[in-house]
C-alpha cells in the first residue's frame, strides 16, 4: 500500500511550478520508483525533480523518517529492517511501483540494481529499467562470460582461465595445478558471479591451491547462489582503473573519462579521483577505446563501468564491467560536465545520447580540471574499520567553491546496522590536482560529526600524505601507509591513545569548552599519528 509517511501523498510538490520550461515540457517519464535508500535516493529523486518527473520512494522500518522518504512525493514501506524483507524483495518494489502509477523503476547501486532477475520482473510488469537490459546484466555479471568478451574483441584481460575450475574433479586437481603454475604464483581464487572479496582465495603455493578452490567456492555459492571460482594472476602492486560508460538504444557507447579508485581497503572503494593521476592523452585514449569496445560487443544501453588494472609496466588488463551507476558517479560529472543520472533518465525513456556526453567523450583524453571524492562512512579506522551505526548529535558538512556534498544524513537521524556504512560522499573540484587536494584538505577540515565515529580521520590523513599528492597511489597503499606492518600498527594504536589522552587532560584544564573547539584552533604538531589521533577524538567526542 502506498503512503507518504504521515501525510497525505503530494502529487504537487512546492517547487514543481518552478522549473524550467525545456525540463517540464517533455519529461522522460512521469513518474518513477527509485529502489534504494540513503544518499544514492536522494540524489536520483534530485534528477529526477529537474525533469519534472515525480518520484516514488520505498523504505523499511528503519527508514521510516529517512531523508529520501521525506524527500520524494510518495513513499511505500517494503517491510522490517533486514534487506531481505525490504529492500532485496523483487515482488515488494515491482507491486510498489505499479501501485503508485510509476512508469520505470531507477535501481541506484547495491540491492538489486544488478540482478537480472529483478531487470526482468521489471519489464514482465510492463516498466522500464533504469539501467542495462537483463541480457547484458546477466551476460557481464558472470566474470568468466565477460572476460571471454575482452577476448573476443582484442582486450587484454588479466592473466588467468576463461572457464570455471573443476573444484568438484579430483581427477582434474593435476590439470588445474599445472594451469595455475603457467599462470604463476601469487595468484588469486575469484568468484565467478559477484564481487566484493566474496569467495576471493589467495594462493602463494600450489599445494595451497585445492584447499583454496574448495573454500572459496563454498563461500562464493553462500553469498551469489554460485560456487563457480576462477583463477587470475596477482598484479602488485597495481592501480585500479575504471571507464565511465554511456549507451544509448540506437548503439552509440561513449567513454566519458576514466577515474583512480586505488586507495582500497579489502577491495572496498576509499577515495576516487578523476582523471587517473600520470596518464598521458595517448594512454587515456586507447584506454577508452578498449572500454568502448566491451560496452558495444556487450550490448550496452545506458550507464555501466569497465574496470581495468594497471600493472606497473603500464599495461591496462581488463578486470571486470559494473552495470550499473557507480557510488563514485559525481566525481566524473565535475570533471566531464555530464549529469549522468539524467542522461539515464533519457536513454530508458528510448531517446539517443544528448549532446553533453558526445562532446564530453570527445575531450576524454584530454580533460579539464581535477575530481576527487572521499568516501565518509560510519566506521571506525582506528579499529580496523569496524561498523559504527548509532545516533548523529552533530552534522555539520562542508560548503564552498568547487565543494559538492552527497548525503542523506542530518543532526539527530540514526544510521541503522542493517545497511551499508556509506553516510556521505565529499566530493571536491580544482582546476588540477594540487589544487582539488588543496581544496579536499580545506573541506575535510570544515567537517564535523559527532555521535559516531567516521572515517572523517583517515581522509584527513589521505589529504595531507606527500605520497597521494605526489601520485604514488595503489591498491596497496592504505596497508601501507595506514594500516601498516603489525608492529607499526601497534605503535600507532598506542600514539593515538597518547594523543587522545593529551587532549583529554587539555580539556580538563580548559574546560568543556575547549572539546567545542574546531579541530583549526587546537595545536598540533605535524605528526601524522599525533594528528590523526586527536582528530579521531575530536570527531568522536558529543558535543
Amino acid at each position: 500500500m502506498a503512503t507518504s509517511r504521515s501525510e497525505p501523498a503530494r502529487t504537487a510538490p512546492a517547487g514543481r511550478a518552478s522549473l524550467p520550461n525545456d525540463a517540464a515540457v517533455d519529461p522522460p517519464f512521469r513518474r518513477v520508483l527509485i529502489a534504494n535508500r540513503g544518499e544514492i535516493a536522494v540524489r536520483i529523486i534530485r534528477a529526477c525533480r529537474e525533469l519534472g518527473v515525480e518520484a516514488v520512494a520505498v523504505y523499511s522500518d528503519s527508514d521510516r523518517a529517512a531523508a529520501h522518504v521525506r524527500l520524494a512525493d510518495v513513499a511505500v514501506r517494503l517491510g522490517p529492517p533486514p534487506p531481505t524483507e525490504s529492500y532485496l524483495r523483487i515482488d515488494a518494489v515491482v507491486k510498489a511501483a505499479l501501485d503508485t502509477g510509476a512508469e520505470a523503476i531507477h535501481p541506484g547501486y547495491g540491492f538489486l540494481a544488478e540482478r537480472a532477475a529483478f531487470a526482468r520482473a521489471v519489464e514482465a510488469a510492463g516498466l522500464v529499467f533504469i539501467g542495462p537490459p537483463p541480457a547484458a546484466i546477466e551476460a557481464l555479471g558472470d566474470k568468466l562470460h565477460a572476460r571471454r568478451l575482452a577476448d573476443s574483441v582484442g582486450v587484454e584481460a588479466v592473466p588467468g582461465t576463461l572457464e570455471p575450475a573443476p573444484v568438484d574433479r579430483p581427477d582434474q586437481v593435476h590439470a588445474i595445478v599445472a594451469e595455475a603454475e603457467r599462470i604463476g604464483f601469487p595468484l588469486l581464487i575469484k568468484a565467478a558471479a559477484g564481487g566484493g572479496g566474496r569467495g576471493m582465495r589467495r594462493v602463494e603455493r600450489a599445494r595451497d591451491l585445492p584447499a583454496a578452490l574448495a573454500s572459496g567456492s563454498r563461500e562464493a555459492a553462500s553469498a551469489f547462489g554460485d560456487g563457480s571460482v576462477y583463477l587470475e594472476r596477482e598484479i602488485r602492486p597495481a592501480r585500479h582503473v575504471e571507464v565511465q560508460l554511456l549507451g544509448d538504444g540506437e548503439g552509440t557507447v561513449v567513454a566519458l573519462g576514466e577515474r583512480d579508485c586505488s586507495l582500497q581497503r579489502r577491495h572496498q572503494k576509499l577515495v576516487e579521483e578523476a582523471p587517473a593521476p600520470g596518464r598521458e592523452p595517448d594512454a587515456r585514449r586507447r584506454l577508452h577505446e578498449m572500454a568502448v569496445r566491451l560496452g558495444a560487443a556487450a550490448g550496452l544501453r545506458n550507464a555501466a563501468t569497465a574496470e581495468f588494472l594497471l600493472a606497473p609496466d603500464g599495461s591496462f588488463y581488463f578486470l571486470e564491467v559494473n552495470t550499473r551507476l557507480q557510488v563514485e558517479h559525481g566525481v566524473t560529472e565535475l570533471v566531464a560536465g555530464v549529469d549522468i543520472v539524467r542522461e539515464q533518465l533519457a536513454i530508458a525513456a528510448g531517446r539517443p545520447l544528448s549532446e553533453a556526453p558526445r562532446a564530453a567523450a570527445a575531450r576524454a583524453a584530454e580533460p579539464e580540471g581535477h575530481a576527487i571524492e572521499v568516501r565518509l562512512s560510519a566506521e571506525d579506522p582506528g579499529r580496523d574499520f569496524a561498523p559504527t551505526p548509532g545516533g548523529v548529535r552533530r552534522w555539520i558538512m562542508p560548503a564552498g567553491p568547487g565543494v559538492r556534498v552527497d548525503t542523506a544524513i542530518e543532526a539527530g537521524d540514526r544510521v541503522p546496522p542493517e545497511y551499508d556504512n556509506l553516510i556521505a560522499k565529499v566530493m571536491v573540484h580544482g582546476a588540477d590536482r594540487e589544487a582539488a587536494i588543496d581544496r579536499l584538505r580545506r573541506a575535510l577540515d570544515e567537517t564535523e560529526i559527532a555521535g559516531i565515529q567516521t572515517t572523517l580521520p583517515f581522509h584527513r590523513f589521505v589529504a595531507r600524505d606527500p605520497s597521494f599528492r605526489a601520485g604514488e597511489v595503489s591498491t596497496d597503499w592504505v596497508a601501507a601507509r595506514w594500516d601498516g606492518p603489525a608492529e607499526h600498527a601497534r605503535a600507532a594504536r598506542a600514539a593515538q591513545l597518547a594523543a587522545g589522552l593529551a587532549a583529554l587532560d587539555r580539556a580538563a584544564a580548559d574546560g568543556a569548552a575547549a572539546m567545542a573547539t574546531p579541530l583549526r584552533h587546537i595545536t598540533t604538531s605535524d605528526g601524522r599519528w599525533r594528528r590523526s589521533g586527536i582528530e579521531g577524538l575530536v570527531d568522536r567526542w558529543p558535543r
